[in-house]
This record gives C-alpha cells, sequence and structure tokens, in this order.
C-alpha cells in the first residue's frame, strides 16, 4: 500500500492539536482541584479557630478539622504531582509528534524533488530516442554520405518539418565527420550556420567517438551563443551508412532541446502545498551543483555551494541560512536514459529568498 504524506501529516497535526487541547485541558482540571482543596483548608482553619473557642467541648471537633486539612493538603499534592506528570508527559508527545511530523514533511519533499528530476529525465529519454530515430531518415543519410547544395537544401527542408511538428526544440543540424554544419531546421531564425564549425564542440566530439548508431551523447545544459544565446540541452547521434547501427560514420546530427520554457513548467508544477509556496524553491541541479531550472528562475547556470549531502541519492539537509531545509534526490534515470546525475531539490524555509 502506498503512504500517503499528507494524510499523514494530517493525522499527526490532529495528534498535535489533541495532545495540546488535553494539555489545557488537564491544567484547567488541576487548577479547579487546587482551588476546591484551598476552599477545604479554609474551613477546616475556620473550624479549629472555632472548637478553640469553646474549649474542652469542641477538642473532638479539632482532630476532625485537623483529619480534614491534612486530607486537603494531600489533595493539593496530588493535584500537583498529577499536574506535573500529565504536563510532562504530554510536552514529550508533543516533541515526538514534532518529529514525526518534521520526518514526514522531509519524506514528502525528497518525494517532490525525486518527481522533479524524473519528470525531467523521462522527457529527455524521448530526446534520445528522436535524435537516433532522426539520424537514420533517408534524407540525412544521404546528405551526410555526399554533401552538395542540393542535398542539403532538401535535408533542411525535412528538418523544418520536424520541427514544425516537434516544437520543443529551438533547431536540428546535421554537421559532417570534420565538424562543419551541413543543414539547419531554422535557417531563417537563426541564419548564416550553415557552413560553420563545431568541431571544439564537446557534444561532437563525443558522437564522432561513438561505437553505434544505437548510442548517443549528451551534452550540459547552457547558453547557446548561435541560437541567440536560448539554454539548450543538445543531443546527438552519429549518422552511419545506410541509416544501419553498425555502418561506417557519416555525419552527426544534433537536436537542441528548448530547455529553459520546458524545464520551467516542470518545477513550477511540482505540487507544493498552497501555503507553502511563497517559502518554497524548486530546483534542478546538474553534477557540477549548478542550477538549471529554478522555479522562481534565480540563479540559473550559476555554481552555488554544495550542500553537505548526508547520501549521495537522497535525503533531507539543513539549508544555508540555518532557518529550513532542502530535501533532494539524485536522478535515478528512465529506461535507456542513465541521466546526467542531476538532482531534483526542494529548498523551503522562513522567508526563503533565491540567492542563486
Amino acid at each position: 500500500m502506498s503512504k500517503d504524506p499528507e494524510g499523514e501529516n494530517c493525522d499527526l497535526s490532529d495528534i498535535a492539536a489533541a495532545a495540546t487541547t488535553l494539555r489545557r485541558v488537564a491544567h484547567d482540571k488541576t487548577q479547579r482541584i487546587r482551588r476546591i482543596t484551598h476552599q477545604v483548608k479554609m474551613l477546616a482553619l475556620n473550624a479549629r479557630i472555632e472548637s478553640s473557642r469553646v474549649g474542652e467541648l469542641g477538642r473532638g471537633f479539632t482532630v476532625v478539622a485537623n483529619e480534614v486539612g491534612a486530607v486537603g493538603e494531600a489533595i493539593a499534592g496530588l493535584a500537583r504531582e498529577l499536574e506535573a506528570d500529565v504536563d510532562g508527559r504530554i510536552v514529550g508527545l508533543q516533541e515526538q509528534v514534532s518529529r514525526l511530523v518534521a520526518r514526514a514533511q522531509g519524506e514528502r519533499l525528497v518525494d517532490l524533488a525525486l518527481n522533479a528530476v524524473e519528470l525531467i529525465d523521462r522527457n529527455l529519454y524521448e530526446r534520445t530516442c528522436d535524435v537516433r530515430w532522426w539520424a537514420t531518415d533517408a534524407a540525412v543519410v544521404a546528405c551526410a554520405a555526399e554533401p552538395s547544395a542540393e542535398a542539403a537544401a532538401f535535408v533542411g527542408k525535412r528538418l523544418g518539418v520536424i520541427l514544425s511538428a516537434y516544437t520543443v526544440y529551438l533547431d536540428l543540424w546535421l554537421c559532417d565527420l570534420d565538424g562543419r554544419i551541413l543543414a539547419t531546421g531554422r535557417p531563417d531564425r537563426f541564419p548564416g550556420l550553415r557552413g560553420q564549425s563545431v568541431a571544439q564542440e564537446p557534444w561532437f566530439r563525443q558522437t564522432a567517438a561513438l561505437a553505434s548508431g544505437d548510442e548517443y551523447s549528451a551534452a550540459d545544459i547552457r547558453a547557446e551563443n548561435r541560437l541567440g544565446g536560448a539554454q539548450a540541452a543538445t543531443y546527438c547521434a552519429s549518422v552511419r551508412r545506410d541509416g544501419e547501427a553498425t555502418g561506417r560514420p557519416l555525419g552527426v546530427l544534433a537536436i537542441h532541446f528548448d530547455w529553459e520554457p520546458q524545464a520551467r513548467a516542470i518545477v513550477q508544477g511540482v505540487r507544493v502545498a498552497p501555503e507553502d509556496r511563497a517559502r518554497t524553491r524548486v530546483l534542478l541541479v546538474d553534477a557540477a551543483q549548478r542550477v538549471i531550472a529554478a522555479s522562481d528562475g534565480v540563479g540559473l547556470l550559476k555554481k552555488r555551494p554544495e550542500f553537505d549531502l548526508n547520501d549521495p541519492v537522497s535525503g533531507v539537509v539543513p539549508s544555508r541560512d540555518g532557518k529550513g531545509l532542502v530535501a533532494y534526490h539524485r536522478t535515478p534515470g528512465y529506461e535507456t536514459y542513465r541521466g546526467l546525475g542531476w538532482y531534483g531539490m526542494i529548498v523551503q524555509g522562513v522567508g526563503q529568498t533565491g540567492t542563486g
């Protein structure tokens, strides 16, 4: 049976409220007992005074008055002990409930952090499928095998058709084995790219070294100058003879995922409780500890101080200001996409603001 963190938190909150009510009721009742015993003691005192006035005849009544006074003192002592005992036990219960609430809240935030990184990795898994599929397109293979102006124009149209249907991409580039861009899908939006060299780009070098068309390479998120400074997640596959996975390499197909709006939608869509949203940041952080997505849009693509991760996979640690906490979970990958060591993070605290 799956856990319901919100329901668990609700139950614990009910227990905490009940304990607070019980503590108040116990205090009220013991105060009433004290008032009654005070009245009893006053009556006993008055009885002793009156018995002393009548001398020998009131001696027996004095004994009774003394006993009544002693009983009143015993009841008062018992009331004090009861209040101290009940109060101490309730305080202990409240502390335990507070710890359970904090743990349950932490577990929920870790689940939300995992949800954020899983959602983006499922999305990016599809990108790895796209690039390996499109690298086998007949027009792409033909242009990579025998580059010409006509072939480049034709494959450019093919790439444009793909982009018209797959709106999550900034552009698609076909490159030869020397790293020269042969064709692009959006020459009107990003002109002048054809003929430029990307031979020194890490993603190109990684892809050129792949052993099979079934493999792919993935680059870290960056602002791509050739694409107007837009944040891009670049995925690549090798183009091979006859579109066969074991064919001779002919070139590289690079697809540039429009990262910023897609990632923003994911981190802003995480189900944070409405009352906590103002003090909560949802982040995606890469393996180099850069913020690559943030629900408040602050600190993007900037390196940030590392948290002391007690567990490299998941956990909850104090926030940098010591006033809140950070829940995190490392990507588990999805299907054949192993992920890039990214983390989903939930930063929550009192008056928490984004500092990057």
